[in-house]
């Protein structure tokens, strides 16, 4: 059986189905899920639909991996060249 828009792969729904599921697995399944996902989709979108469906599966590491994608991440902003290797 096919998953849905927000999970096209299914990967989502059979990580909740896998007795004895690591954390470490869920990020490997997750970043899978991610590249899967149409280009013009929006996994900060989706992923609270997704949290929605599996929250009442509180100790499962696929909903802790879920709310980790939540978190936004900032990129440093790098200097380069001369300016980027003095010190202030």
């Amino acid at each position: 059986m096919k998953g849905d828009h927000n999970d096209p792969k299914a990967l989502i729904r059979e990580s909740f189905n896998i007795e004895g599921i690591k954390v470490e697995e869920c990020r490997s399944i997750f970043l899978d899920w991610a590249l899967s996902l149409p280009n013009d989709a929006d996994a900060r979108k989706i992923i609270p639909l997704l949290i929605e469906q599996y929250g009442d599966k509180q100790e499962h590491p696929m909903l802790v991996t879920l709310k980790e994608g939540m978190i936004k991440t900032v990129s440093p902003i790098r200097r380069g060249g001369r300016k980027g290797r003095l010190t202030n």
